[in-house]
Formats: structure tokens, C-alpha cells, sequence
């Protein structure tokens, strides 16, 4: 199993979203995700989103929160805990990045977007102000979402 972060950093109504197109064999490519990735050794969950952030635009979050763990279980990938944030403070200027182009989407256009189906109902989540942190399964058979449970409670998919 891996342990992944990634965060959903807000300015002015846009969030900053990676569209995963230059990595080989990527199991996201040409989707769109907020910005992270996969822990180091002796990494903290907040260590681990810090780095990535600063790695992949070249800004330093100066206010987020840790707003939930996401448990992806695959027939194909490996178990992944990915540890979810927002963040709507930061300093620096946007860079290239390596695995994509890093673009500011508004909230309105944000789940149009091609994204993995349990990106929706995680980022639905997180703009309810009902649910400050929450526990997310979502089961994939391929790239198909067949299950889906909210803090142990199972979900209607649609």
C-alpha cells in the first residue's frame, strides 16, 4: 500500500488543478487532480503536502487544513491512503511542472472536468461545510467506481 497527500488550494473562486499529462504510464493521465503526491520516508502527512505543493508550482502554503483520508481500493493499483487537504493561503509564483499543466479552474467549472468519479464525490465533501473531516472508500474495477462508503456509511453511486 502507498501513502499519497493531496491538497485543493483555493484563490479568488479558482482552484489550482494539475491536468496529468506528461508522466509515463500514468494511471491519472489526462485527468484532472489537485496537487500532491506520494509520501518519503519518516514524511508526515503535512511534511509530505508542504514538499509536494512547493515541488510541483513553487509555492509555500501558508494556510491549509487537513480535511479528511481517502482509501482507494483497486483490481489493478495498489492500495493507496491518500491524505486530503485545502489550502487557501500560500506564497511564491506558479512554475512549470513536470506531470502536467498546473491551470486555475473556477468552483463552477471545477467537477466538468475529466477527473476520476470518486474525485467528485470527495470534492463535494469538502465544500460542504458539514464535513470539516471525513473517512472516504472508493473501490475502482478498472477505471469504473463500483463502491463507495463515507465514514463507514455506503454511498448510492450514480
Amino acid at each position: 500500500m502507498r501513502n499519497t497527500t493531496l491538497c485543493y488550494i483555493e484563490h479568488n473562486g479558482s482552484y489550482l488543478m494539475l491536468h496529468r499529462t506528461k508522466k509515463e504510464n500514468d494511471q491519472s493521465h489526462d485527468k484532472w487532480l489537485g496537487i500532491g503526491g506520494k509520501f518519503e520516508d519518516r514524511e508526515s502527512p503535512e511534511e509530505c503536502i508542504l514538499r509536494e505543493t512547493r515541488e510541483e508550482t513553487g509555492l509555500t502554503l501558508t494556510s491549509y487544513r487537513y480535511r479528511g483520508i481517502v482509501t482507494f481500493v483497486s483490481d489493478i493499483w495498489e492500495t493507496e491512503y491518500m491524505h486530503l487537504f485545502t489550502a487557501d493561503g500560500f506564497t511564491g509564483t506558479l512554475i512549470d511542472c513536470d506531470e502536467g499543466d498546473c491551470v486555475w479552474i473556477s468552483r463552477e467549472k471545477l467537477l466538468s472536468l475529466p477527473m476520476w468519479e470518486g474525485d467528485r464525490i470527495f470534492l463535494n465533501l469538502l465544500f460542504d461545510p458539514e464535513h470539516p473531516f471525513f473517512s472516504l472508500k472508493l473501490e475502482y474495477q478498472g477505471d469504473t467506481l463500483v463502491y463507495a462508503a463515507k465514514d463507514g456509511v455506503p454511498l448510492p453511486l450514480d
